[in-house]
């Protein structure tokens, strides 16, 4: 779009405002900073202010209201001076938090307040959408019925995720969450889906170590990232999330797909706990405030499937929190579960023999995500789970050294067999297609007897002609099982 059809519109707004304007007798209210300090400032003298509002100082700096108290208001800093100190003037603006959206974020690395920090020129967004907003309604939703590839083996087959599904990443710090997230942000090439990727509280050293991932992977050109550094304000970290979700739910609400990623939500309870307890908020569990929940279902809430009638759009969210110790009993773990859809569990212990992705099946689940699985694939993975979880009971009770018969060691086998084919390198997701060729292949017995080497030999020759192949999803069984023949051993169907 040329710079002009863009400023067009921002002229003729301001035209109208001259055209309103009038000459009239305004009264307002002017109050001063009690005190500032970490983050957040106490200001009186403000008596109709509302939650969320923002609140500026004569010397330029810029707050959001979060605490109302009876004689005062505590306020969380968005933009500080260096000017800024005790009984500074202060005015409220009248105006509510919002960001520029649309396409015109596409590829660009923000801040929550729509700022850039990727050294190019302020994004020229046409239309600017509230942080804070209700989530759609329940009458305006529609069932989740199409899939979301991630690009992962365990993924795409035993839990699978659907468009406007909100599926959690779980697990410890270092075992493969933000690979999986990246991994399917680069999934999402060519298929229509616009991402935006958060990044909440994470070192500068993270920050581009993600961006430089997607800039290699080509995905850049079809994402946003929101990013809050670990050195940022707190003010900026606790609205890092909500300014990811507007961004996302523009394109939903314009009849697109998006994805979000949230990483990580930990981070972000424990900011919200920080500033509560800045603003004397009363403490509960592990000090967190009460309404801790009601954050995070809040956020969540606004990622849905519309129906026809409302665009059709999706918005599809993938939140990470982080556990200690492998404790998914923990306090912001269990919320977070109690309001997604579903989880993918990464072990730890799986992560340190070798086993990548480290995703534990047995505490992994999507509630929702099979009703939107490709039919083909659902057929192949029909009873995988199931098999493989039995595999994995199977295996601990061979340890104890019992003697076991034929039909027990060959299941045994097969299990082993499925969890080699299921390793997976970083940073390399695949198409659907070669999900259903690796899925023929293992049901077929084509990958029987083969050693680690020759099993990594077969399965390059699988995918290689699967990418290249002109087989659809919709084709019969018979002709993916004749041309896995030929891919497997490196000829052709």
């Amino acid at each position: 779009m040329p710079p002009e059809a863009i400023e067009r519109p921002l002229l003729a707004q301001r035209a109208d405002r001259l055209r309103d304007y009038r000459l009239a007798l305004r009264v307002g209210e002017r109050g001063r900073v009690l005190s500032v300090g970490d983050g957040v400032a106490w200001i009186e003298g403000l008596p109709s202010a509302g939650m969320e509002e923002l609140v500026r100082t004569d010397d330029g700096s810029t707050a959001l209201v979060f605490h109302l108290a009876p004689e005062r208001i505590g306020a969380i800093l968005l933009e500080e001076s260096p000017g800024l100190r005790a009984d500074a003037p202060a005015a409220l603006s009248g105006q509510r938090l919002a960001i520029g959206v649309g396409d015109a974020l596409l590829g660009r690395v923000v801040d929550p307040l729509g700022r850039p920090l990727d050294g190019g020129a302020p994004p020229r967004a046409t239309e600017r959408r509230a942080l804070e907003g209700p989530s759609p309604r329940i009458l305006a939703r529609d069932f989740v019925n199409r899939p979301l590839y991630t690009g992962n083996r365990i993924a795409d087959s035993m839990i699978p995720i659907g468009h406007g599904q909100r599926q959690l990443l779980i697990g410890d710090n270092g075992t493969g969450k933000t690979s999986f997230a990246l991994d399917t942000v680069l999934a999402q090439k060519g298929r229509g889906v616009n991402c935006v990727y958060v990044l909440i509280g994470q070192k500068r050293s993270t920050v581009a170590a993600v961006i430089e991932t997607l800039r290699a992977g080509g995905a850049l050109e079809y994402s946003a990232l929101v990013v809050a550094e670990a050195t940022a304000m707190p003010g900026l970290k606790y609205l890092a999330p909500f300014a990811g979700c507007a961004l996302a739910e523009a394109w939903m609400e314009a009849g697109r797909h998006a994805l979000v990623v949230y990483d990580d939500l930990s981070t972000h309870a424990r900011i919200y706990r920080e500033l509560s307890l800045l603003l004397r908020r009363p403490p509960g569990r592990e000090a967190y405030p009460g309404d801790v929940f009601f954050l995070h279902s809040r956020l969540l809430e606004r990622s849905t499937c519309l129906d026809a009638a409302h665009g059709g759009g999706s918005m599809t969210a993938l939140p990470i929190v982080e556990t200690e110790q492998g404790e998914i009993a923990a306090y912001i773990p269990t919320n977070l579960i109690s309001i997604t859809d579903g989880q993918v569990y990464f072990d730890r212990r799986m992560f340190a023999a070798g086993q990548l992705p480290a995703i534990d099946v047995r505490r992994s689940v999507s509630r929702i995500g099979g009703k939107a699985q490709p039919a083909a694939i659902k057929r192949e993975a029909a009873s995988m789970k199931l098999d493989y979880l039995q595999f994995l009971e199977l295996e601990m009770f061979s340890r104890f050294g019992s003697r076991l018969e034929a039909g027990l060691q060959a299941r045994l086998a097969r299990g082993r067999l499925l969890r080699r084919v299921l390793k997976q390198e970083p940073l390399r997701p695949l198409p659907p297609e070669c999900q259903l060729a690796w899925l023929v292949a293992f049901n077929d017995g084509r990958f029987d007897g083969l050693d680690d080497k020759a099993l990594e030999a077969a399965l390059e020759r699988l995918f290689a002609g699967a990418r290249a192949g002109t087989l659809s999803l919709d084709d019969a069984r018979e002709s993916w099982s004749a041309a896995v023949a030929g891919w497997v051993a490196g000829g052709h169907a």
